[in-house]
């Protein structure tokens, strides 16, 4: 592998490890309806605003949300919404034979 690859590589993992933890990826598929506000985002998720903007930082930081400060609330939009088209490819492994470990 190239370092050319190797840095393309690095940046899908990147996009990976963001959306990897289950807080994360439920807001990017909230997100997916449409902008939220982060303050419907901490009282969805039940934690508190630095708990929730940390996220949306992980989110933000690789490339899959953007956002846009309006007064004093802050609303984010997904940047590339077709980063969640593979969910039902993965549900469609969660569901088979091969995910529980049967034969």
């Amino acid at each position: 592998m190239n370092a050319k690859d190797k840095k393309i590589y690095l940046a899908k993992a990147n996009v990976l490890k963001a959306l990897s933890h289950p807080t994360r990826l439920w807001m990017a598929e909230q997100l997916e309806g449409g902008e939220r506000c982060v303050c419907e985002f901490v009282d969805a998720v039940g934690v508190d605003f630095s708990t929730v903007s940390k996220h949306l930082a992980v989110l933000k930081q690789a490339g899959i949300v953007e956002d846009e400060k309006r007064g004093k609330k802050v609303f984010y939009r997904l940047k590339v919404p077709c980063v969640l088209k593979f969910m039902s490819c993965i549900e469609s492994v969660i569901g088979s034979e091969r995910f529980c470990g049967c034969p």
